[in-house]
C-alpha cells in the first residue's frame, strides 16, 4: 500500500446488504469512494473487482479491465477514472453483477493513482454471503463480511421448502468426511516410517 498525497485520505464504502435474484443470478451493488482528507485528491481511479462466484458485469461510467490486467485470482473488473475528488466529497457508482450462489463470492475496491502505479487504499477482497440460503425464494439476501454458505448441489429439488434441518446434513456429512480424511492423513504420516525399517525381535 502506498501513502496518499499529504492531506488526502481515501476510503471506500460498500452496502451492508445486497439481494441476488435466484432465477437470473443478478444483483446490484453501490460502490463509493470518499476523500476524508483536507485536500483535493487529484487524478485517481477506483477499481471494482469480482472474485469467485461474484462477477462484475458493468459499472456505470467505467471501463472493463482487460483479462491480462486483472488482479491475481479475480474473474472480472472495471476501472473508474476520477479527475479530482474534493476534500470531504464522495462519488458513487452503480455496479451490475451476477452471483453464483453455489460458490463463495467476494468484491474488492482498490483506489489508485490516476496512472495506476500506486495504490492508496484497498477494501477487500471482502465477502458477501449468507448462512441461510433460500433456493425456493425469489431472491436471496446477502450480508457484507459474511462467507457464503453455498446451496448444496440439487438443493432446489431436494431441500424442503422450510429449508431448516435438512440443509445442514450434507455439510455435516462433508465435515465428518474431511475430519476422517484429516485423521487418516495424520495417521499415515506418523505410521509410514514405521514398519520394515524397524522389524520386531
Amino acid at each position: 500500500m502506498d501513502k496518499a498525497p499529504a492531506g488526502v485520505e481515501l476510503t471506500t464504502l460498500l452496502p451492508s446488504k445486497i439481494s441476488v435474484d435466484n432465477s437470473t443470478k443478478k444483483t446490484a451493488i453501490t460502490a463509493t469512494v470518499k476523500n476524508q482528507g483536507s485536500k483535493d485528491s487529484g487524478k485517481i481511479q477506483l477499481l471494482v473487482v469480482g472474485f469467485d462466484g461474484l462477477t462484475v458485469k458493468n459499472v456505470a461510467g467505467c471501463s472493463a479491465i482487460g483479462e491480462n490486467s486483472l488482479p491475481k485470482g479475480s474473474n472480472s473488473g472495471f476501472s473508474c477514472p476520477i479527475d479530482n475528488l474534493a476534500a470531504g466529497k464522495s462519488k458513487s457508482y452503480a455496479v451490475d453483477a451476477t452471483y453464483d450462489l453455489g460458490k463463495t463470492g467476494k468484491i474488492c475496491l482498490p483506489v489508485q493513482a490516476g496512472d495506476g502505479k500506486k495504490t492508496y487504499w484497498q477494501q477487500g477482497p471482502v465477502p458477501f454471503g449468507t448462512n441461510n440460503p433460500s433456493p425456493n425464494a425469489p431472491a436471496t439476501p446477502l450480508l457484507l463480511g459474511t462467507d457464503n454458505k453455498p446451496v448444496a448441489p440439487g438443493g432446489e429439488t431436494e431441500l424442503p421448502k422450510t429449508g431448516v434441518g435438512r440443509d445442514v446434513l450434507p455439510l455435516g456429512a462433508a465435515g465428518a468426511a474431511l475430519v476422517a480424511a484429516g485423521a487418516a492423513g495424520l495417521w499415515w504420516s506418523t505410521r509410514r516410517p514405521v514398519g520394515p525399517l524397524r522389524p520386531r525381535g
